[in-house]
């Protein structure tokens, strides 16, 4: 039986979109004196190697449409680690905060009286986009950027997308490409097919795909050449700054 007394404490991490060298120094600090670590299928398996040899690693899942553990068998490993081992790293891809359900899991911690610190994360909104050379607002392109998610509690289309495609803001739509062709036949139908578009798809990683395109004929290109990856979506006159815009887009008239 085990004797020794630990603290229990409880670190979120925000990993970053993917490439391991994109999490922050505190973030490093955090995986360095973990006594267990819960990361989900956004981080880099590189991150772990991080960790002390002692530090037991435990995959919890977390992708679109592929939950390997449910956020409350999450919550509940949380705790129950916490208490037998000491410091438990949260590991998260991107930021804890954005669209990642670090709230919940702060919140239920610090209920069974667990204290929580938050290491944020750079979010694949910005950053990737940014690695394309887009910036998500840029003078004469667009003053503000929306970040939305795709999919509602209920398993709908967000309303905000509804808004969103009536708005002239960069619109960054996380955990969409399964809803591609359904978002963009709403931008479509607001007059707006053609629109800049970007898809990026495992990006900031050795296997990082991007399309650029137009609102009204970047859905079949995407569809048909991606992967289960994760992506994002970039709709907004920002697109045009990408290097590869303009042939892109008279390539698809040619095929036209």
């Amino acid at each position: 039986m085990n004797t020794t007394t630990h603290i229990p404490r409880i670190t979120l991490v925000g990993a970053g979109p993917g490439d391991p060298d994109l999490i922050t120094r505190k973030g490093l600090r955090a995986l360095a004196t973990a006594d267990v670590v819960l990361y989900d299928a956004l981080s880099s398996d590189e991150l772990l190697d991080e960790t002390p040899a002692h530090c037991q690693r435990i995959f919890v899942g977390k992708r679109a449409g592929c939950h390997y553990r449910k956020q409350e068998e999450i919550n509940e490993l949380l705790v129950t680690t916490a208490r037998e081992y000491g410091h438990v790293v949260r590991l998260k891809g991107g930021d804890p905060f954005v669209f990642g359900r670090g709230q919940e899991e702060k919140v239920h911690a610090e209920a069974a009286g667990i204290p929580v610190a938050v290491v944020p994360g750079i979010s694949s909104c910005i950053s990737l986009p940014e690695l394309q050379g887009v910036a998500p607002t840029s003078r004469g392109y667009a003053d503000s950027f929306w970040v939305l998610t795709a999919h509602t509690r209920d398993g709908g289309l967000s309303d905000d997308l509804f808004r969103a495609a009536r708005s002239n803001a960069t619109v960054i739509i996380l955990m969409g490409l399964g809803r591609l062709d359904q978002i963009c036949a709403l931008w479509d139908a607001e007059g707006r097919g053609e629109l800049p578009a970007m898809v990026i798809q495992n990006g900031s990683r050795p296997d990082e795909r991007c399309w650029v395109g137009t609102v009204n004929d970047i859905a079949p290109r995407v569809l048909a050449e991606r992967d289960r990856g994760p992506g994002i979506i970039v709709l907004g006159e920002t697109v045009r700054q990408h290097k590869d815009f303009k042939a892109s887009v008279i390539a698809c008239a040619t095929v036209i």
